[in-house]
């Protein structure tokens, strides 16, 4: 199983600012979903807040503290380990955030899948630095802003040493 984190951070490493992306960039949201389609997808409860009507084509697995969430369109576990397992026997799975999620996920990762968003915005959560000791890019694909995307972005693949 190959253990994917899936990030849209900025030049400062913010992924989010009061609940959401602090950016709105359709050609991130279609990359993301094209990427995902299919595939387990794992993420703390306040990300599953912000993907207003859920994630569909996708199974979804929530983590959280709360013992007695209960969301109808995902399964809801305690913790990363949980989630893993609950995944079962995909070929990949993709670890889609917040902050905390993405810290505890970083040791576990075979890759990290980086919209990186050219811009610096005030947030409240962060993605954690890359150590490019750790980690080698091997793809990049720069696009520029346009009438639709109000920032200028790089998808990049970088896989574990």
């Amino acid at each position: 199983m190959t253990i994917s984190l899936i990030v849209a951070a900025a030049e400062n490493n913010v992924i989010g600012r009061d609940g959401d992306l602090p950016w709105h960039l359709p050609a991130d949201l279609k990359f993301f979903k094209k990427t995902t389609m299919g595939n387990p997808v794992i993420m703390g409860r306040r990300t599953w807040e912000s993907f207003e009507g859920g994630l569909p084509g996708r199974d979804c697995i929530v983590v959280t503290r709360n013992p007695n969430l209960v969301i109808e369109e995902a399964a809801v576990v305690s913790s990363l380990e949980s989630a893993i397992a609950e995944a079962g026997d995909a070929t990949e799975i993709f670890i889609a955030g917040g902050g905390e999620i993405y810290r505890l996920a970083m040791p576990l990762a075979d890759r990290i899948v980086l919209t990186r968003i050219h811009a610096s915005p005030d947030g409240d959560a962060t993605f954690p630095p890359l150590d490019e000791e750790a980690w080698h890019r091997t793809s990049s694909d720069r696009r520029e802003a346009d009438d639709r995307n109000a920032h200028a972005c790089t998808f990049e693949i970088w896989q574990r040493r």
